[in-house]
């Protein structure tokens, strides 16, 4: 009797031991989705997943590559045409693979048709057409996370938003073209090491665009951040300042140094 209480001991032990065991395993890196909590993750639109209860500090940001300046000439595109460049790579992987989803609004909620992406693409507010080249602006959105999990700083993309400017679509205001999901974008270049972010003075180190976005290959400069008022930077500077487009790139930097300071100020003690 004394022997088989002792193996029905170690027996219900074992199973204490792998039900432990499994739920480490639920809450570990790959979540198994099992046990008593389970992990949302956006999987919709981020490339790189987090799960939400990982995140201890979260703010949106909206940045904005200028492709004309020198240090994003690489994604620019090479020639007088720009062909080869990043914008449209995106248009040929919409229009020609049909790879891409593409849409009218942020929400994701308003499919944009091929021939009325092409109209929005290719055409300005008084009918004339347009070049690649005048499609200098690359905007997108991302969140810029604490992964408590990995003690890191996670920059965590959501979408991109093809933009024509304001000087190409005849000065009648800046016009979005159509936005698509980060995860479709990333996923797609990096199986089409064709379409490539440029080095003119090493060709053999050219980068596809997921490793550009990984290692963030690129400047921007900050439009939106999270706020009450859900306003853009140069809506937030004082009507009557005399050189408001100044102060608004000046209130950008400001906020981009806030965020370095506050990466920073995590490993101080």
């Amino acid at each position: 009797m004394k022997l088989y209480s002792k193996i029905f001991g170690f027996f219900s032990l074992g199973l204490s031991l792998v039900s432990i065991e499994s739920h480490a395993q639920a809450t570990s890196v790959n979540p198994a989705g099992t046990g008593d909590r389970q992990f949302k993750m956006d999987t919709v639109f981020s490339a790189h997943p987090i799960r939400e209860d990982d995140k201890m500090y979260q703010i949106s940001v909206w940045r904005r590559i200028d492709l004309r300046e020198k240090y994003n000439h690489p994604m620019y595109g090479s020639g007088d045409t720009k062909n080869d460049g990043i914008v449209n790579q995106i248009y040929k992987a919409i229009v020609e693979d049909n790879a891409l989803e593409v849409f009218a609004d942020d929400k994701f909620k308003q499919p944009l048709s091929i021939s009325d992406f092409q109209s929005n693409f290719w055409l300005a507010a008084n009918g004339d057409s347009i070049f690649v080249k005048q499609l200098y602006y690359l905007d997108f959105m991302e969140d810029f996370v604490f992964d408590k999990h990995h003690s890191q700083i996670k920059f965590d993309v959501k979408y991109i938003e093809l933009v024509m400017p304001s000087q190409t679509n005849a000065n009648a205001g800046q016009k979005t073209i159509g936005y698509v999901r980060f995860k479709d974008f990333y996923y797609h270049f990096k199986d089409h090491p064709e379409a490539k972010w440029l080095i003119f003075q090493n060709t053999a180190k050219n980068l596809t665009y997921d490793q550009v976005f990984d290692q963030r290959l690129f400047r921007s400069v900050v439009r939106r951040y999270t706020n009450p008022d859900n306003a853009y930077v140069a809506d937030l500077v004082n009507s009557t300042h005399p050189n408001p487009e100044l102060q608004a790139f000046l209130n950008s930097l400001e906020f981009e140094y806030k965020l370095l300071d506050f990466e920073n100020g995590l490993w101080e003690w």
